[in-house]
């Protein structure tokens, strides 16, 4: 069983409880108590997709494991590679499955997109470079959309979606900036235009979403307490300042903001 625990690495689903949690609170507010089995329901699914993601990624990266993460069941032999590849792709259709026990049709269409997705992106994408922070990105947006529809009230989820979209992406290119060195083999935006006109592209995508950040207040959609956005705001833009000259720090910035947005949506969803 602990090979198995290892394969799948469950730690990664907490964030996308997360985000299912946060994408629920922000489409239901205080409602969202009335819909706690269809969350526990969801929570599986991003269980059955982590699982299955993991396990085709350590089918794909068998050979890179074997000096990048000689730990992993792959490596070690105690899982055969095409075992793995079975259990993941059983455990995309079983998170297919599931979603149609939910009984939306958008929710199961969220969930069928995101497996195909993530299949897409583990065997072709993740070495198409850009195309492959776009698919990420699409994925992490997907997930606050997944909460959303979990409630049934995508449209007020969509926004955050939209945003999630942005700054994952605008990570992932920095992210690729600063392992330009290390990533031979791959066509990664960075080595297509080079260091800088990549810096641009990140900061774009840094600072499209403050721009888009108010809209959900001045419309009336989240209270008072939504403005705390402004300091994930402020990160991002911060974030798309400093990409040109510390990616790295650029692309914790991020990730940081991205929490501090989470939270604000959170907050301006109880006021």
């Amino acid at each position: 069983m602990n090979r198995y625990l290892r394969l799948f690495r469950l730690g990664n689903a907490v964030m996308g409880f997360i985000g299912v949690i946060a994408g629920a609170f922000i489409a239901a507010g205080l409602d969202i108590g009335g819909y706690w089995i269809n969350i526990l329901i969801a929570c599986l699914i991003v269980v059955a997709v982590m699982a299955g993601g993991n396990s085709v990624n350590d089918y794909v990266d068998r050979e890179i494991d074997k000096t990048a993460h000689p730990e992993r069941p792959i490596p070690m032999g105690e899982i055969e590679p095409e075992h793995a590849l079975r259990v993941g792709l059983a455990s995309l259709v079983l998170a297919c499955l599931i979603s149609v026990l939910m009984r939306s049709a958008p929710l199961t269409c969220i969930v069928v997109a995101a497996c195909i997705l993530m299949v897409l992106y583990e065997m072709v994408l993740k070495q198409k470079g850009f195309a492959g922070n776009l698919t990420i990105g699409v994925l992490t947006g997907m997930v606050f959309l997944f909460g959303g529809a979990v409630v049934g009230n995508m449209a007020d989820a969509a926004i955050f979606a939209v945003m999630a979209f942005l700054a994952t992406t605008g990570r992932e290119v920095t992210k690729d900036i600063e392992d330009m060195e290390s990533d031979e083999g791959r066509s990664t935006l960075p080595m297509m235009i080079g260091e800088r006109n990549a810096a641009f592209v990140s900061a774009a995508f840094f600072v499209t979403g403050p721009v888009l950040s108010l809209w959900p207040f001045f419309s009336g959609k989240l209270g008072i307490l939504y403005l705390s956005v402004l300091l994930a705001d402020a990160m991002f833009i911060y974030a798309a300042l400093v990409v040109f000259k510390d990616p790295r720090k650029a692309q914790k910035t991020a990730k940081a903001a991205m929490f501090a947005a989470i939270v604000a949506f959170v907050l301006g969803a109880l006021s």
